[in-house]
C-alpha cells in the first residue's frame, strides 16, 4: 500500500481544539513514552449495519511512539500540530507536518507511529470506520 499524503485546509483545528486526555498508552520497551489518546465522539453508522465512526485526538510528548499496531478499520488521520513520522508496511517511512492527512487501511500494520521531533508534541486528529464492538487498536507485528 502507498502512503497518500494530502494538504488540507485547517477547518478542523477547532474541533481538535475540544479534547482532553482520556487515557495515556504506557511506554514503550524501549523506554520511549506512549501516546495520550482522547475519545472525542463514537456513533454508530445507521446507514452502514453494524459499523461505526470513532472520532479521536492522540497526542506524542516529545520522542513519544507506539510500538507496531494495527486498527482493522479504515483509519483517516490528520496532523493539528507538529511532526510526525509514519511508516505502513510494505511502504517506506514518511514525515507529515501539520495540515497534512494520511490513510490506513483495514488491513495495513502500522510499523512505525511516533513524534519526529524530540523537543515538540505532535497531535493528530483520528477518524476511524470500524466494526462496532471491535477494538480500536491492537498490537502486531511487521508481517501481521
Amino acid at each position: 500500500m502507498r502512503l497518500r499524503t494530502v494538504t488540507v485546509s485547517a477547518t478542523v483545528l477547532a474541533i481538535a481544539g475540544l479534547s482532553t486526555v482520556a487515557g495515556t498508552v504506557p511506554a514503550r520497551a524501549d523506554g520511549k513514552p506512549g501516546a495520550a489518546v482522547a475519545e472525542l465522539m463514537a456513533k454508530d453508522l445507521p446507514d452502514i449495519k453494524g459499523k461505526e465512526v470513532v472520532v479521536e485526538t492522540v497526542e506524542y510528548p516529545p520522542g513519544g511512539a507506539s510500538s507496531a499496531h494495527r486498527h482493522d478499520a479504515d483509519v483517516f488521520v490528520y496532523v493539528v500540530a507538529g511532526d510526525y513520522r509514519t511508516q505502513i508496511s510494505g511502504s517506506a517511512p514518511v514525515t507529515l507536518h501539520a495540515g497534512q492527512v494520511f490513510y490506513e487501511g483495514p488491513n495495513d500494520v502500522h510499523e512505525r507511529s511516533e513524534n519526529a521531533s524530540n523537543t515538540a508534541p505532535v497531535k493528530l486528529l483520528v477518524v476511524m470506520v470500524k466494526d462496532k464492538g471491535r477494538p480500536q487498536t491492537r498490537a502486531a507485528g511487521p508481517s501481521q
